[in-house]
């Protein structure tokens, strides 16, 4: 038996040939290039071009360097691991890795939240836009998404790695999440996991309803905008928008309600890839896809 004061390292997920090694080094410096790439350009954009100077383009500014710091996190490691063929992280850099992709990760979902309600104000209270998203306003709102993710990161690393664990130093999966790293922890701490967990699913649930709550509203909203023009231009606004959030939130309540009955470590990874690493990579690509505006300022 060992306890987390004697553990120096965690052993990670490792494919078991050398050639599903490199297999997933390849794969993963792709996605990794494709997401530097796609969220560098559209914050270059937004940086540069004082045309992109408004609360729809500040919000997707941050989105983007969320995004940036979410991969950035879990996926240079796991790239070198499958390269040098080696499983190990140290104790440190498990609970800074853990930390810092809980921040990234929630953070972006209480943007998210904060973009639904730019768009909301935008076509339900258009007279009032100018006054509720000023510049201070969309400052406090995107503090208040970080300072949300920090928060949530310090409760959720604290409460982790101040548990016993006593069942060895082996994570089933290429990066240090909560949920393996609990799997470690006695049963008797069974009761602080819950409860650390319950405040986590709180503030994501609590997202989930404002978002769907706004968007019952922007689309009351738009059936009754008589003209095809005004309908195409509200939906091009929002659609964007809704296909990030259900990305995420769709592979993120499948990662955390995946039923026992289908578990296996192969069927984990694939769904960690597909909540940590995918949405980073897809998410410019949704937002630019049909966004004039953005690429003009490409261009």
């Amino acid at each position: 038996m060992s306890n987390s004061s004697s553990i120096n390292e965690f052993l990670l997920a490792l494919a078991d040939t050398r050639e599903l090694q490199l297999l997933h080094f390849s794969l993963f410096l792709g996605i990794y290039l494709a997401a530097l790439l796609g969220n560098g350009l559209i914050i270059t954009a937004v940086a540069c071009d004082h045309r992109l100077h408004t609360p729809m383009y500040f919000f997707l500014l941050n989105l983007s360097l969320l995004d940036l710091g979410t991969i950035s996190v879990i996926v240079p490691k796991s790239m070198s691991n499958s390269l040098w063929d080696t499983r190990t992280i140290s104790y440190a850099g498990c609970a800074a890795q853990l930390f810092f992709f809980v921040f990234f990760l929630l953070a972006e979902y209480s943007l998210l939240a904060v973009m639904a309600y730019e768009r909301f104000v935008a076509i339900c209270k258009p007279l009032l836009y100018g006054t509720l998203m000023g510049s201070r306003a969309c400052v406090k709102m995107a503090a208040a998404a970080w300072a949300s993710g920090f928060l949530n990161a310090v409760l959720h690393t604290g409460n982790t790695f101040s548990l016993p664990l006593c069942r060895g130093n082996t994570v089933d999966q290429f990066f240090c999440e909560v949920p393996e790293i609990l799997k470690l922890a006695s049963s008797d701490s069974y009761l602080r996991m819950v409860w650390a967990l319950l405040i986590g699913v709180c503030l994501g649930f609590g997202c989930f309803v404002f978002i769907v709550l706004s968007y019952v509203q922007i689309f009351t909203a738009v059936l009754r905008i008589p003209s095809g023009q005004g309908w195409h231009k509200a939906f091009s606004r929002c659609l964007p928008h809704l296909a990030v959030v259900s990305l995420f939130v769709s592979t993120l309540i499948f990662a955390c309600l995946n039923p026992p009955s289908l578990c296996s470590p192969a069927l984990d990874l694939v769904v960690a890839v597909l909540y940590s690493v995918v949405p980073p990579a897809m998410n410019p690509l949704i937002y630019s896809m049909r966004n004039k505006e953005l690429k003009d300022a490409l261009r």
